[in-house]
C-alpha cells in the first residue's frame, strides 16, 4: 500500500518523521545548499513554526530551534528550514508536523461562506451545525464506514438509512429495485454501496454536505445532521445493472429516491434537504417536464432539494443566427464517431455540412424536406471508398412553445470527428431566426474559413438542476492547487477571489429561465473518499489527489481534493441544513428570497440574479439572521457588537471590556420590529442590567449605538 514509503523517508535523514509540507521544505532547502556555495550568504535563514514531539527539549537548542510553548508533551517549535532534516535525523526526534496555511480545507468551505460564527453561535440566541435536520445525498459509490459519517467523538452512527438501488440483496424487498438498510448494524455489515469498489463520488459530496471530519480539518456544512442515502444508477454505474434491468433506472427512479428520503425525514418529524450533484442536458421533448412536477410536489416546507449546474461551460454550447444574416456557423470536433447537435426555429433554414480535404465535399439540408418525411425523420449520407457522413435529423415541435420546431441532428463519421477530415455545420436562412444548442462534442474554429466561429458558453445547465423548485448552484475557484500526501504540488488554477469556475455550466435554461440560483467554492475542495476504492484501486491516479490518511477501526481512511458543482452543491444543501435548524418550515421559495438579500457578489457590477452567478455566492450567517429576522428591522445595523452579551435567569447584561468613553444608546426590538426597551448607557460605565422577565419568550434583537469599537447588534432567545 501508499504508505509501505514510510521506511524509506526513515532512510533519508529522517524525513519521513516529517509531515509532507515539511518534507518538501527540507528537500528544496537541500536542493537550494547543492546548487549554492556557503560563501554566497544564500543559506536559507527562513523559520517555520512546526509541532514537535520530542524525547527531551533539549535537543531543539541543538539545531537553533526554539520551543514557543509545550502543551500535552508536544511543542510548538520555531525550527531553521536549513535545519528540518538535522533535526528530523536526530533519535530524540519523535515525529515534527506543520501543515502551511492556505492549503484546500474543506474547514475553508465554511470559511469563504461565512458559516464559523453559525456554528460558534456568535451574536446568535444559539449555535447552529444541523443538528435534527436530515441531509439527505443521492449519489453513487458510498463508504458506510468512514468515521467522517460518526460524530465527530465517534460516538453516534450518523447515517441513519440506505436505500440501495443496485443492491441484489433482494428477497422480501418491498423495493421497485434494490433493498434499503436501515439499522447500525446492517448499514456498518454491508460496509459500502454496492458499486463501492468502483465508485467513491458519493463517498465525497456526503462528507462535504454533512461530514464531522472525526480527527481532521475536513469538517462537512452541517456536521450534526443526520444523513439519508439512496445510492441510484447513472451511466458510471451502468456495469453493476442486469442488462435485463436497465429500463427500471430512469428519472422516476430518481424521484422514488427523492420521495425515499423525504418520507424519512416525514416519518421522524424532522427537515430534510437533498444534495443531488448528478444529471444530464436539457431538451425541447419535454422528457422532463413531469419529472420537474413531480419534484414540485415533493418539495416544500422543510422540503428542500439542491442539485449541480453542471460541468460543461467550458465547450461552446449555444448560438443564435438572427434575422437578417445569411449564415452562421462552427467546425465540429469530437472524440466519438457521433455529435449531437439541436436546432431551434419557426421559419425555414438550411443546414450545410462540408468536410474538408483536397476537394470540399458538401451536404444540404433543407427543413422544410424533413417536414415532409415520414415521422418527420430524414437521413443523409456522403459516401467515399473510405469515409462516409451521415446526418440524420428528426423534426419536433418544442414542449416550450409549439410554434418552434427542433431539429435533433445526429452526425456520424467514420472516424472520430473531426480527426480525418475537418467537418464544419452552417446554418443558412437569411429569413430565419435560428439557435443552436450543443448535446455533446464541442465547436471550434478552423483556419480553412475563419468565418466559422459561432458559439458562446451558454445554456448548458444540467437537468433537474434547471428545474424551477430546484436550488441550482454553480461553482466559484479559491484556491489554485493543494498539496498531496507525498508532498507534491497538485496545481488546478481555475481563478481567486470567488470567481466563476471556468466549467460551471451558466444560463439561462431551455425555456428562458435565470439558472444556477447560487454559488459556493467547487476548486480544489477536499473530502472524505472511499476505503474500498482505494482498497480496488491502489493505482488510480485520484491517489494523487490525497492530502491526509486517518486510521480507524483497523482500516486505512483518506481525505481527498477534487473539483466541480459536485462539491458545490452539497456545501449549499449543508448550508440549508443550518437554517432549517433554525427555521424547519423553510420553503424552496424562501430559500431563494433570502439568496436573493444576502448572496454576496463577485463583480458588483452584475445585476443579480444573472445566469453566470446567480444571485452570487451563498453566506450563511448573514442568511440566518435574515432568516431569524434581524435583517428586516430597519434600525438595526449588519454589524456585530463587541460587547459581551449573556442572558441567563430572565436578566439580560451588557458589558464592556473598557468603560465606554462615550454615551451609548441601547434599544431592544422583537421580531417584528417593535422597540420594547431602550436606555441611555453613560460614559464611564462598564455594564448594564435588564430584567427582561415581562418579555414574552422569543428572539430578540439588541442595537447599540455609540462609539465604532461597541457599535453593532446581537440577537437573544428568551
Amino acid at each position: 500500500m501508499l504508505l509501505s514509503v514510510a521506511p524509506m523517508w526513515a532512510q533519508q535523514g529522517g524525513l519521513g518523521k516529517l509531515s509532507p509540507w515539511l518534507r518538501q521544505l527540507a528537500r528544496q532547502d537541500a536542493s537550494l545548499s547543492n546548487r549554492v556555495a556557503p560563501s554566497d550568504g544564500a543559506m536559507d535563514s527562513r523559520q517555520v513554526c512546526a509541532l514537535a514531539d520530542v524525547t527531551t527539549s533539549e535537543v531543539l537548542p541543538l539545531y537553533g530551534s526554539r520551543s514557543l510553548a509545550e502543551v500535552g508533551g508536544v511543542h510548538i517549535v520555531s525550527i531553521p528550514i536549513a535545519q528540518l532534516r538535522s533535526l528530523a535525523a536526530d533519535q530524540r526526534v519523535r515525529r515534527i508536523e506543520a501543515r502551511p496555511l492556505g492549503t484546500a480545507l474543506n474547514d475553508s468551505m465554511a470559511i469563504h461562506l461565512n458559516a464559523l460564527p453559525v456554528y460558534a453561535g456568535t451574536n446568535l440566541p444559539q449555535p447552529y451545525t444541523g443538528k435534527d435536520v436530515v441531509v439527505g445525498i443521492m449519489d453513487i459509490g458510498f463508504d458506510l464506514t468512514h468515521p467522517n459519517f460518526l460524530s465527530r467523538d465517534t460516538t453516534e452512527y450518523r447515517i441513519k438509512r440506505l436505500w440501495d438501488m443496485l443492491s441484489t440483496d433482494t428477497v422480501g424487498s418491498p423495493f421497485y429495485v434494490g433493498r434499503d438498510y436501515t439499522s447500525r448494524e446492517a448499514l456498518l455489515d454491508l460496509q459500502h454501496s454496492r458499486d463501492g469498489l468502483d465508485m467513491t463520488h458519493g463517498t465525497y459530496t456526503l462528507g462535504i454536505a454533512a461530514g464531522s471530519g472525526y480527527t481532521s480539518n475536513y469538517r462537512g456544512m452541517a456536521p450534526e445532521s443526520d444523513i439519508c442515502l439512496v445510492s441510484n444508477a447513472v451511466s458510471d454505474n451502468i456495469a453493476y445493472i442486469d442488462s435485463a434491468d436497465y429500463y427500471k433506472y430512469t428519472y422516476a427512479t430518481d424521484a422514488l429516491g427523492f420521495k425515499y428520503i423525504f418520507d424519512y425525514a416525514t416519518s421522524v418529524n424532522k427537515p430534510c434537504v437533498i444534495s443531488l450533484s448528478e444529471g444530464s442536458t436539457q431538451d425541447f421533448w419535454g422528457y422532463d417536464q413531469l419529472y420537474y412536477a413531480m419534484l414540485d410536489s415533493l418539495v416544500g416546507p422543510g422540503r428542500i432539494l439542491v442539485a449541480a449546474a453542471g460541468n460543461n461551460a467550458a465547450y461552446k454550447s449555444w448560438f443564435r443566427k438572427p434575422f437578417g444574416d445569411e449564415s452562421m456557423g462552427s467546425f465540429l470536433i469530437s472524440d466519438r464517431s457521433d455529435m449531437l447537435l439541436t436546432f431551434k426555429s419557426a421559419q425555414d433554414f438550411s443546414l450545410r455540412f462540408v468536410l474538408y480535404a483536397d476537394t470540399n465535399d458538401t451536404l444540404m439540408i433543407r427543413t422544410s424536406d424533413v417536414l415532409m418525411q415520414k415521422d418527420s425523420v430524414l437521413t443523409s449520407l456522403l459516401r467515399f471508398d473510405d469515409f462516409a457522413l451521415a446526418v440524420k435529423t428528426e423534426a419536433y415541435p418544442s414542449c416550450y412553445d409549439a410554434r418552434e420546431m427542433c431539429y435533433d441532428v445526429k452526425v456520424s463519421t467514420t472516424y472520430n470527428i473531426g480527426s480525418q477530415r475537418n467537418l464544419s455545420v452552417e446554418v443558412l436562412g437569411q429569413d430565419a431566426d435560428v439557435e443552436f444548442f450543443r448535446v455533446n462534442g464541442q465547436l471550434c474554429s478552423n483556419n480553412l474559413n475563419p468565418a466559422l466561429n459561432a458559439g458562446e458558453n451558454v445554456c448548458c445547465i444540467h437537468s433537474p438542476s434547471s428545474a424551477p423548485c430546484v436550488i441550482s448552484v454553480g461553482a466559484t475557484s479559491y484556491r489554485d492547487g493543494i498539496q498531496n500526501l507525498n508532498g507534491e504540488w497538485k496545481s488546478y488554477w481555475l481563478g481567486q477571489g470567488g470567481v466563476r469556475a471556468p466549467f460551471s455550466s451558466v444560463g439561462p435554461t431551455f425555456d428562458g429561465r435565470v439558472k444556477p440560483d447560487v454559488m459556493a467554492p467547487g476548486n480544489n475542495i477536499i473530502s472524505s473518499f472511499s476505503s474500498y476504492y482505494m482498497e480496488a484501486h491502489p493505482d488510480a491516479s485520484d491517489l494523487t489527489w490525497d492530502v491526509g490518511r486517518y486510521d480507524f477501526n483497523g482500516r486505512s481512511y483518506a481525505w481527498i481534493s477534487s473539483s466541480g458543482t459536485s462539491a458545490s452543491s452539497p456545501a449549499v444543501a449543508g448550508a440549508i441544513a443550518l437554517w432549517l435548524q433554525a427555521k424547519p418550515d423553510l420553503t424552496p421559495e424562501e430559500v431563494k428570497d433570502v439568496l436573493s438579500h444576502t448572496c454576496r457578489h463577485y463583480d458588483e457590477g452584475l445585476t443579480y440574479p444573472n445566469n453566470e452567478y446567480g444571485y452570487g455566492e451563498i453566506d450563511v450567517y448573514r442568511g440566518l439572521l435574515y432568516i431569524l429576522g434581524i435583517d428586516r428591522i430597519e434600525a438595526v445595523s449588519k454589524h456585530h457588537t463587541s460587547a459581551r452579551i449573556r442572558y441567563a435567569d430572565n436578566q439580560l447584561c451588557v458589558s464592556f471590556e473598557e468603560p465606554l468613553s462615550s454615551t451609548v444608546r441601547l434599544r431592544l426590538y422583537n421580531m417584528s420590529g417593535r422597540l420594547v426597551h431602550t436606555a441611555a448607557l453613560k460614559s464611564g460605565q462598564a455594564s448594564y442590567s435588564l430584567s427582561l422577565y415581562s418579555l414574552p419568550s422569543g428572539i430578540y434583537a439588541l442595537q447599540l449605538d455609540g462609539p465604532s469599537a461597541v457599535k453593532g447588534s446581537t440577537l437573544i432567545r428568551k
